[in-house]
C-alpha cells in the first residue's frame, strides 16, 4: 500500500510541474508576442498640424506672463519683454518663443494649405523683421548677457535658421535674410564657447551639452558650415567617446524634458561612422540591444505644474533620439515600438493643455513626429 501511495504522489507532483511549466511557457510566449506586437506610429497630418499650429499662434505675440531670466545691471535694464526682445518676447520665455516660431515655419513648410497660412506668414514677417533682429543682436552684447540662453536657446535659434534655409519659399528667403545677423552671432558664440567647456553638462534640462551640440551640428551640416561642424565633432568625441554603461535606470529625474543618455547617443550617431557608432553604442547602452528591452514612459502627475509637465517633453525627446539611433541599424528596430509608445502617451495631452505646457510642448511634438520620417 505504501509504495502505491508514494508512486501516486510522485505522479501527481510530476503532473503539477508539467502544468506549471506549461503555464510558464504559455505566459512567456504571450509576453514575447506582446513585446513584438507593433505599436501604432503617429503621423503628422494636416488636421493635426492645424491643431499644433494654434499653440504657437496663440503665444508668440503674448507678452505676459513672462520669465526673462535676466541679470539686472542697472535701471536701464528694467524694460518690458517686448522692448528687450522685439522678436522673441512671447510664449513665456525667449527660447520657447524661438521654437514657437520654428514650429510655425516647420508646419508651413510641410503643409502649404495650413489654416490661416498667409496670416501666419505675415505674423512671422512682422516678428522676424530686420529692425527687430538687430535689437535682438544688441541685447547679446550687453555686459551681463553674453551667456544668455547658453546653449539651449542658441540651439533652437540655429534650428529655426536651418528650417528657414530648407524651406523653398519667398517668405522663407526674406525671413532667413532678416534672421542672419542673429544666426551668425549664435554660430560665433558656439565657436567661442565650446573650446572653453572643460566638461559636458549631463542634465535633463536646458543646459544639456549633447542637446546643444545636436541642433548646432544639424544646422552646420545643412548649410555646410565646416568650421562649426568640425568643432562640434571634435568636442563630442572628447566629451563622450570613452563613456560606457550610461545609468539609464536613473532616468527620468523629476523635471527632465531630455534624456541625458539618449541625447548623448543622438549626437554620437551624427558624428561617428556607422561601425564606430555601433561599437560605441553597444558599450554605452548594451541593454538596448535586447529584444525585450523595456523603457517606461515619463508619467505626468499634474499638467498644471510647469515643471512636472516637463515629463511630456522627455517622452517626445526620447522618441526623436531613438528614431535617430535606429536609422540604418536593423538590429535596433525593436526600439521603434518604444519611441512610438512615448509619443502616443503624450501627444493626446497637447491641444487644450494649460499654458504650462502649451507654450512649448507643441514644438517637441512636431520635432518628434518629423523625426519619424526624416531620420
Amino acid at each position: 500500500m505504501k509504495p502505491f501511495i508514494i508512486i501516486s504522489i510522485v505522479i501527481l507532483m510530476y503532473a503539477c510541474n508539467e502544468k506549471t511549466d506549461s503555464k510558464k511557457t504559455s505566459t512567456s510566449l504571450k509576453e514575447t508576442k506582446s513585446i513584438k506586437e507593433p505599436i501604432e506610429t503617429a503621423k503628422l497630418t494636416l488636421a493635426q498640424a492645424n491643431k499644433l499650429a494654434k499653440l504657437p499662434v496663440d503665444c508668440i505675440n503674448v507678452e505676459y506672463p513672462n520669465k526673462l531670466n535676466q541679470t539686472i545691471g542697472s535701471t536701464k535694464d528694467l524694460q518690458s519683454p517686448k522692448e528687450l526682445h522685439p522678436t522673441f518676447y512671447g510664449c513665456f520665455d525667449w527660447h520657447s518663443s524661438v521654437h514657437g516660431h520654428w514650429s510655425l515655419v516647420s508646419l508651413l513648410k510641410q503643409f502649404p494649405n495650413l489654416e490661416n497660412a498667409e496670416k501666419i506668414k505675415t505674423q512671422l514677417l512682422q516678428n522676424i523683421s530686420k529692425e527687430n533682429i538687430e535689437k535682438e543682436v544688441v541685447y547679446f552684447y550687453g555686459t551681463y548677457n553674453k551667456s544668455y540662453e547658453r546653449t539651449y536657446g542658441w540651439a533652437w535659434l540655429l534650428k529655426l535658421a536651418e528650417e528657414l534655409h530648407t524651406w523653398d519659399n519667398e517668405t522663407a528667403r526674406e525671413l532667413e535674410k532678416n534672421l542672419q545677423p542673429l544666426t551668425d552671432l549664435m554660430v560665433g558664440k558656439y565657436i567661442e564657447f565650446l573650446p572653453k567647456l572643460k566638461y559636458p553638462i549631463r542634465v535633463g534640462e536646458h543646459t544639456n551639452t549633447a542637446f546643444g551640440l545636436t541642433f548646432a551640428w544639424d544646422y552646420a551640416n545643412t548649410v555646410n558650415n565646416v568650421a562649426l561642424k568640425s568643432l562640434i565633432e571634435k568636442r563630442a568625441e572628447e566629451f563622450y567617446l570613452n563613456d560606457a554603461n550610461c545609468p539609464l535606470s536613473w532616468e527620468p529625474s523629476g523635471y527632465d524634458f531630455l534624456s541625458p543618455c539618449l541625447q548623448e547617443a543622438a549626437i554620437m550617431k551624427r558624428v561617428l561612422h556607422k561601425d564606430e557608432f555601433k561599437k560605441w553604442f553597444g558599450e554605452f547602452l548594451p541593454q538596448l540591444k535586447k529584444q525585450d528591452f523595456a523603457f517606461p514612459v515619463g508619467e505626468v502627475s499634474d499638467r498644471n505644474d510647469g515643471k512636472l509637465v516637463h515629463l511630456d517633453g522627455v517622452n517626445f525627446s526620447r522618441a526623436w533620439a531613438l528614431y535617430k539611433i535606429i536609422k540604418d541599424l536593423p538590429e535596433y528596430n525593436h526600439l521603434k515600438n518604444i519611441a512610438n509608445k512615448h509619443i502616443n502617451y503624450s501627444l493626446p495631452n497637447l491641444v487644450g493643455d494649460s499654458y504650462e505646457g502649451g507654450h512649448w510642448l507643441g514644438s517637441f511634438a512636431i520635432y518628434a513626429l518629423n523625426s519619424i520620417d526624416n531620420d
